[in-house]
């Protein structure tokens, strides 16, 4: 493979949608870097570190894999979020949030080429979370999406209207809240940050 793949343009439905309203996707099954944790990611030092770790895995696999033959451009930061109760998520209490970060990973990325980019990575980066990054197939299926454009802070009344679509559409929430970050909020400024955020639901 000579092309270097971007998946905000080969899955643009997934990772690069139009300005829109609420719409439903089907997101198929994909594989991904993930790590857990626990706390509020704007004060965490290991947030940090995790994302850290979940960077240097796939950076490693892209230029392992370039040997190969294989070259993309390495996808957006998502993060699954929730609490163990539901009932009480709210933005005012970030540091009992409970998270799953992940980077998509091509068809082409392997268990055996995992484990071979983490063992190089040990050697040279003294990071404990490379070891807690697992790669696993994840799949969501039918889900409610839209494009928000702001600050992550401001998104609550956004997320509140989708959660009212999704119940006047004749759905149910069936999934952890999932955002795909799409802009660098280290050089972009809050109010022109872009983030898809996504629902998973089923029907009621």
């Amino acid at each position: 493979m000579n092309t270097k793949v971007d998946f905000k343009k080969s899955l643009k439905g997934l990772y690069n949608p139009k300005k829109s309203s609420f719409h439903l996707v089907d997101v198929p099954p994909m594989n991904f870097l993930m790590i857990d944790g626990k706390g509020n990611p704007n004060n965490s030092i290991d947030y940090q570190d995790a994302m850290g770790a979940l960077y240097t895995l796939s950076y490693g696999l892209k230029f392992a894999l370039k040997s190969q033959g294989y070259d993309h451009v390495i996808p957006p930061i998502e993060g699954l979020w929730w609490m163990e109760n539901m009932q009480e998520f709210s933005f005012a209490n970030k540091d009992i949030w409970l998270w799953t970060m992940m980077i998509m990973q091509p068809e082409w990325i392997t268990q055996e080429w995992v484990e071979t980019v983490r063992k190089k990575a040990k050697m040279k980066k003294d990071n404990p979370f490379i070891d807690k990054v697992r790669f696993e197939r994840f799949y969501e299926g039918l889900s409610v999406q839209f494009l928000y454009t702001g600050a992550y802070d401001n998104e609550a009344p956004r997320i509140a209207e989708m959660h009212k679509f999704i119940l006047t559409n004749g759905y149910k929430v069936n999934g952890k809240h999932h955002e795909i970050y799409l802009g660098d909020p280290r050089k972009t400024s809050p109010e022109r940050l872009q983030t898809v955020i996504r629902q998973p639901v089923m029907n009621l």
